[in-house]
């Protein structure tokens, strides 16, 4: 027997001594011997064998999260395999599953089940009782709605996997009756605030691609959803969703943003694509597919600048001129590509430091005005990607402004910040104005303003933490004087178009 044989036996006996009936209430799975096999030998080995065929490679660091999708287990569970397989490296002791009501809707709801186990052919997993108890006591607006989880699948079918890949764990079962923003937005600031304490979780946020496109076109339709999932921006992967939604697009985005968005407030700060395919590569039959995807939200060791530019941050810049020509370059040609075609730019780049993990903000005025800011804090990807993809969120996404049209681009001047990792401060004299970028956070919310607004407004510290803490995170003013709040600071590197013109 091979050694992942060994692990599969070892996990499948221990569920078999532990998940044993005990009379008390219990939810029952509703889609056995449908969507699955209704035989437990069947069903845990057709699982097995998806998780022994699935290659993850190595993930350094710790998986907060997962996206994991739904469909007939013949269809989706060879992609599905991928999350629990990452999963299993770290073998966490409680698992939050996140789907959605298919079929029902309950308007401004959250449905968390509050039955003492689910039941499958495999078994009965406990549910945890303490972190179920936390979520329903966060909001009036989450609550047991039995209803909710009748025959969902996107809740169902995730179980069967958690118990073979995971063995003796309990659950959390969410299911999101509304994936309107506010409501997404209130279960991710309930999951960090449950969690935020926690030890041994993993987040399963459950989610098939495109739905009923000929292969091709479903496969050019996912490459742009993940391409948005992979910038590990919430914010631009909601609006994206929104915008470009129709009945066949991802199911579940409001699930997706809603973990994407805690585990990134938990601290995880890469996305990791593990698997794509669509029913068309799974079972065949290629003129109607349904799209599927496996990824994780990994809290990695290495984040912030790589060794090149962390050393020149030291001497107090990150780049040269020519790398900063070349950022402003990528950033306008993205913004023309994409407003002319639709299509995001794929640039060439050697420079090595380009090249490296560092968090980013593209703004863009017009005769003096702010027309467009959207960035990325955390580095989760190369910075000449993330000032691509920010350009584009800047230009086409921003919620406070129309999105800018090729006839005034030419009026439109781009200003890049690039960003220093993010230190948690404990005494409030640390922060220089104009030289710390400032995020400060107190419970669910936060906000952040970058170094150059105090330089834009003249404000003295005073006033620059009192507006960031009033205006910008909706805490009382003073906030970060009395403790009330976290505060971090970070450095930017600022340049424009304009300072390259002048010859700054």
């Amino acid at each position: 027997m091979t050694d992942t044989g060994k692990r599969f036996l070892l996990a499948s006996l221990v569920f078999a001594l532990v998940f044993l009936p005990e009379g008390a209430p219990a939810k029952q799975a509703d889609l056995a011997g449908s969507w699955y096999p209704a035989s437990a030998g069947d069903l845990k080995a057709e699982i097995v064998k998806y998780l022994e065929d699935a290659d993850v490679g190595r993930i350094e660091g710790e998986v907060l999260g997962v996206i994991s999708p739904h469909a007939g287990i013949r269809f989706s569970g060879p992609v599905a395999a991928y999350s629990f397989r990452a999963l299993m490296e770290d073998q966490p002791q409680k698992v939050i599953i996140v789907g959605f009501t298919h079929r029902r809707y309950f308007p401004g709801q959250i449905s968390v089940l509050a039955d003492s186990s689910y039941v499958t052919p495999l078994g009965r997993t406990r549910i945890d009782k303490t972190l179920t108890e936390k979520l329903l006591a966060y909001d009036e607006r989450i609550r047991y709605i039995p209803e909710a989880f009748d025959s969902e699948n996107s809740v169902e079918l995730e179980v069967p996997f958690v118990q073979v890949a995971l063995g003796d764990i309990e659950l959390v079962l969410v299911a999101l009756c509304d994936q309107r923003k506010d409501n997404a937005d209130l279960l991710a600031d309930a999951l960090y605030d449950v969690l935020k304490d926690e030890k041994d979780y993993a987040i399963v946020a459950s989610a098939d691609m495109c739905h009923h496109l000929p292969y091709e076109e479903a496969r050019k339709q996912d490459a742009g959803t993940i391409d948005a999932i992979k910038t590990f921006d919430p914010e631009g992967f909601y609006r994206k969703s929104i915008l470009d939604r129709d009945d066949r697009r991802m199911c579940g985005f409001g699930a997706v943003y809603a973990v994407m968005k805690a585990c990134k407030s938990l601290g995880a700060n890469e996305v990791k694509v593990l698997k794509y395919a669509t029913s068309g590569d799974t079972y065949g039959m290629k003129a109607s597919v349904v799209g599927y995807m496996s990824a994780a939200f990994v809290k990695s060791q290495a984040s912030g600048p790589g060794p090149q530019a962390a050393e020149k941050a030291k001497e107090g810049n990150m780049l040269n001129s020519s790398q900063r020509k070349e950022l402003l370059k990528i950033a306008r040609d993205t913004i023309k590509e994409y407003l002319g075609t639709g299509k995001r730019l794929e640039p060439k780049v050697g420079d090595e430091v380009l090249k490296e993990d560092m968090g980013s903000f593209v703004t863009l005025h017009k005769n003096g005005m702010l027309r467009g800011c959207i960035g990325n804090m955390a580095a989760t990807g190369p910075l000449y990607l993330t000032v691509r993809d920010m350009a584009i969120a800047a230009a086409a996404e921003d919620p406070r402004f129309p999105p800018v049209t090729l006839g005034e681009l030419d009026e439109v001047d781009i200003e890049i910040s690039v960003l220093s990792p993010m230190r948690k401060i404990d005494d409030y004299n640390e922060i220089e104005v104009g030289k710390h970028g400032v995020m400060v956070r107190m419970g669910r919310r936060g906000g952040v303003y970058l170094p150059q607004v105090a330089d834009e407004t003249g404000w003295d510290r005073e006033q620059f933490m009192n507006s960031l803490c009033a205006h910008k995170a909706g805490i009382p003013a003073d906030a970060w004087k009395t403790g009330k709040c976290e505060i971090y600071v970070f450095t930017a590197e600022v340049f424009g178009e304009k300072d390259i013109e002048s010859g700054e």
